[in-house]
C-alpha cells in the first residue's frame, strides 16, 4: 500500500509501525494548522490496508512492538473499519505491545462508551488529543471544533473505556492578547482531563493558514520568547494530574523541558525561572522547528 504524503506522526512513535488507515483529516478547520490542506479526507480501503498488514507480518513479524495508526484523526472510521484492523495486526505483530492514534474531542463524543471499551479490549491503547487551549474564547478563534467542557467529557469517556491519553497544548495559542489566560486555562483543563502524558509545544504561525492572514492583519500577534516562558510556568502551575509524564521538549520550544507532573513541579518551575532571568540557555532560533 503506498503511502500518501504528507505523513505525520508523534516524535514517540519514531520506531513505530505506521499504518496509514485513512488519509488526512475529518475535520481539517484548524486555523493555525497547515497539515492536511489541501489533502481530502477519506477512509482508505479496507482489503487495501488488511492486505498492506498482512504483508507488513509477513515482512516483520516478530519485530514490531508498537502500531500507529494515521493520519490525522482515524478514530473517526467506524467499528465495522476498525475491528478488522485491530485483529489484523494482533495476527500480524505477535510482540505487539501498543496500538495508538490520533483522535479529537468530537470523535471520541461520538462513539458509544461500549465502542471505546471495545476499541480498547481489542488492542487500541493510546489516542493523541490536541486540546492545544483550555481558554474557549482562544479554542473558537482557532477553531478547533470543540469547547473545553467537551475536551474533559471526551476524556473521561476515554478514561473509562481504559484508553490512555497523551495531550498537546499550544503555547501562544491565545496570542498576546490572551497569553496567560490561556496558559492558565490550558493547565486547569489538562488537570481535568488527567492524562498519562502531557506535552507543551510552542505555536509557530505557517504561512498560508487563516492565522497567519489574521496575523498579517495585525489581528494577531504571538508573544515574545519571555512571554512565552511565563506562559509555560502558568500552564505548569496549574497543570494538577494525578501523574503525568511532562515534557516541552519538542523542536518548536525554546526550553526544553520534562519531568512527572506533580512529582517534579518544583523543579520544572525552578528551571524556567532560570531560563526568564537569563540563567539557563534557551534554544536558538535557528534549531527551532515544526
Amino acid at each position: 500500500m503506498r503511502l500518501v504524503e504528507p505523513l505525520f506522526r508523534p516524535p514517540s512513535e519514531a520506531a513505530s509501525f505506521i499504518l496509514q488507515a485513512t488519509l488526512g483529516c475529518s475535520w481539517n478547520a484548524c486555523t493555525y494548522c497547515a497539515m492536511y490542506r489541501g489533502k481530502r479526507y477519506e477512509a482508505r480501503p479496507l482489503p487495501e490496508v488488511l492486505a498492506h498488514v498482512e504483508r507488513a507480518g509477513r515482512l516483520l513479524g516478530e519485530e514490531v512492538r508498537h502500531v500507529f495508526v494515521a493520519d490525522g484523526d482515524p478514530l473517526a472510521l467506524p467499528m465495522g473499519h476498525w475491528e478488522p484492523i485491530l485483529q489484523a495486526l494482533v495476527r500480524a505483530f505477535p510482540g505487539l505491545r501498543r496500538v495508538s492514534t490520533y483522535a479529537t474531542a468530537r470523535n471520541l463524543l461520538e462513539k458509544t462508551p461500549g465502542e471505546l471499551k471495545r476499541l480498547r479490549e481489542m488492542g487500541l491503547s493510546l489516542l493523541y488529543i490536541g486540546p492545544e487551549s483550555g481558554d474557549d474564547p482562544t479554542l473558537h478563534r482557532i477553531a478547533k471544533g470543540a469547547t473545553a467542557a467537551d475536551h474533559v467529557e471526551a476524556a473521561a469517556k476515554a478514561r473509562e473505556a481504559g484508553l490512555q491519553q497523551s495531550l498537546i497544548f499550544l503555547l501562544g495559542a491565545g496570542g498576546v492578547e490572551r497569553s496567560e489566560i490561556h496558559a492558565r486555562a490550558s493547565g486547569r483543563l489538562a488537570a481535568a482531563m488527567d492524562p498519562r502524558y502531557l506535552s507543551a509545544l510552542t505555536l509557530t504561525v505557517v504561512p498560508g493558514t487563516p492565522l497567519a492572514r489574521l496575523q498579517e492583519q495585525g489581528r494577531f500577534a504571538l508573544p515574545e520568547v519571555r512571554g512565552l516562558l511565563h506562559e509555560l510556568r502558568c500552564f505548569v502551575e496549574e497543570a494538577g494530574c494525578t501523574d503525568a509524564v511532562f515534557r516541552s521538549n519538542h523542536a518548536s520550544n525554546y526550553l526544553p523541558i520534562g519531568g512527572r507532573l506533580p512529582r517534579d513541579r518544583g523543579a520544572i518551575l525552578a528551571t524556567i525561572d532560570e531560563a526568564l532571568e537569563g540563567r539557563r540557555a534557551l534554544r536558538p532560533e535557528w534549531a527551532r522547528g515544526l
